[in-house]
């Protein structure tokens, strides 16, 4: 089992149907998980034509502890170009987090990206 595939275990079940985890380093004073979000068009634009547009500067969460030594999780989140407005358009955590789909732990860890 890869390490990447291993971590899955720890955090949000759902957490890579909207991220990738493209790294993990580990040092004595803890760990960093970085995820990058898909380019997966937020659902309240899918009549509209978005172009992605890279991301916004990287948020550091604070996670749950791992093995005893503090966990931080490096959140880039996604942004589109909408073509029919203009506008640069991101996800609704908000809105996702109030789905039925999602488990209390990965709500909470949505609420901490909009922080």
């Amino acid at each position: 089992m890869k390490e990447l595939d291993l971590l899955k275990l720890f955090l949000p079940e759902e957490l890579p149907e909207y991220f990738t985890l493209t790294k993990l380093t580990k040092s004595d004073s803890g760990y960093i998980i970085y995820l990058e979000e898909k380019n997966i068009h937020p659902k309240q634009y899918k009549a509209n034509k978005l172009i992605s547009k890279g991301f916004y500067e990287p948020i550091t969460i604070q996670d749950f502890p791992l093995r005893g030594k503090p966990c931080f999780l490096k959140v880039k989140r996604r942004r589109w170009l909408n073509e029919d407005t203009g506008e640069i358009v991101f996800r609704d955590w908000n809105l996702v987090a109030k789905g039925t789909r999602l488990t209390s732990d990965f709500a909470t860890f949505l609420k901490g990206i909009n922080r």
